[in-house]
């Protein structure tokens, strides 16, 4: 289950995601019919969750993107404070910007080195279009261009506003300079 709300009673399936692949996938296993299947789905349902279907190499490409990649760069981001030169005025100085941003980094690094190995394929493509946005804005910055840092931002939260609330499309950001 993949809990996709902000706000849920812990003791509740409410907002919660199962993901399952089809029993029609090449990648199945034999002993997962589609009935089988179905009673699980029916039984999720009856807890208000929400079934999807996707295939073994689309949820590793989600899950990559918007799970595996953000504890990821959790961690990184902690390990970048303790390397820091000012490693205990940085943590004592720490908000709520660094606590939720590294909230994740909190979890079981055995299990997220299992999944990371697991995944590498889809997670050093993610990883590889999330240092594309960064040298975005490192580029943005080198040259002063608040312009352009006001679109990547701006783009960000109108695309974070629009999943949060609901909306199915996000256009994908314009081209910048």
């Amino acid at each position: 289950p993949i809990d996709n709300s902000e706000h849920h009673s812990s003791d509740a399936p409410k907002n919660k995601i199962e993901i399952k692949m089809p029993s029609q996938s090449k990648e199945s296993l034999p002993e997962n019919t589609e009935s089988t299947i179905n009673a699980v789905a029916d039984i999720w349902r009856h807890c208000q969750a929400a079934p999807h279907y996707l295939t073994p190499e689309i949820h590793d490409q989600i899950f990559a993107a918007v799970s595996h990649l953000p504890h990821v760069l959790a961690y990184a981001l902690v390990n970048q404070i303790t390397e820091h030169a000012q490693t205990d005025l940085c943590f004592q100085f720490a908000a709520s910007g660094f606590r939720d941003f590294t909230r994740i980094a909190g979890s079981s690094p055995e299990m997220w080195r299992d999944i990371s190995l697991a995944n590498r394929d889809a997670l050093l493509k993610e990883l590889a279009l999330y240092q594309t946005q960064l040298q975005k804005i490192s580029t943005a910055l080198q040259q002063a261009d608040g312009d352009l840092l006001l679109q990547l931002f701006s783009h960000a939260q109108a695309a974070r506003q629009g999943w949060q609330s609901g909306t199915k499309s996000i256009e994908p950001a314009e081209p910048n300079k």
